[in-house]
């Protein structure tokens, strides 16, 4: 399996030790070693989940799987629910991030337009979710439920996704490039949930599709419904 994050992780550790801990527990409270047990602990839980789901899927799969000491999951998150809740955060902020990089280099360095922008995070997503698709099926498939303890956290990261493009969006109407009458919400909502679904299909339907085709595809449909159609 392709490694499903590469950026940092942070956030909710607990700083004691649980009973039994492993010496990777003792580690200091930060550093690199601390990282790369936090992401071989995110990257074991989002293939254990994908493959069998949250529930049935438990700390000591999680901790054999990454091929550290269960403690050594207890000391870096508080609970299971804790583990799943930082790791939706962290692969959704890294989403959000990638778009935003890729729209500030399309308008910035590259002197496009607030559409092209768009579309450079079209790719951007695709990009993403290709290297992470089961941390994408998990946020999609966690998004329609409403029992878990992490839907305000979901919610939340969520937003800061659908922000990215709004802010986009808003910028375009403001210059000129969009008409006034755009639903910018539900347009941002609209972009983000069709590179998702549209990502998760081509992966698991078309899997002999390039992502240059795929990327395409989308470009033209961004093209020709929400920016202005050109004139013959």
């Amino acid at each position: 399996m392709r490694t499903e994050h590469r950026g940092r992780h942070g956030g909710g550790a607990v700083r004691g030790a649980a009973p039994g801990a492993g010496p990777e527990a003792a580690a200091p409270a930060h550093g690199p070693r601390r990282g790369a047990t936090r992401r071989k602990l995110f990257d074991a839980a989002v293939t254990l989940i994908a493959e069998q789901g949250f529930s049935a899927t438990t700390v000591d799969e999680i901790a054999e799987r990454a091929g550290v000491a269960k403690g050594t999951v207890y000391y870096n998150f508080a609970s299971k629910n804790v583990l799943y809740e930082e790791l939706l955060r962290d692969g959704i902020d890294l989403l959000a991030a990638s778009l935003r990089d890729a729209a500030d280099r399309a308008v910035r360095a590259d002197g496009g337009t607030r559409v092209d922008a768009l579309d450079a995070m079209i790719r951007a997503g695709l990009d993403f979710i290709a290297g992470s698709p089961s941390l994408t099926q998990l946020y999609v498939a966690e998004l329609w439920r409403t029992n878990r303890v992490w839907q305000p956290t979901l919610q939340s990261v969520r937003g800061r996704a659908v922000a990215v493009v709004e802010d986009v969006l808003r910028d375009a109407v403001e210059v000129g490039e969009l008409t006034e009458e755009l639903d910018v919400p539900l347009t941002a909502s609209a972009l983000l949930g069709m590179v998702l679904v549209a990502a998760l299909d081509w992966l698991s339907f078309q899997p002999h599709r390039s992502v240059e085709d795929v990327h395409a595809s989308l470009s033209r449909l961004l093209q020709g419904r929400v920016s202005p159609l050109r004139a013959d």
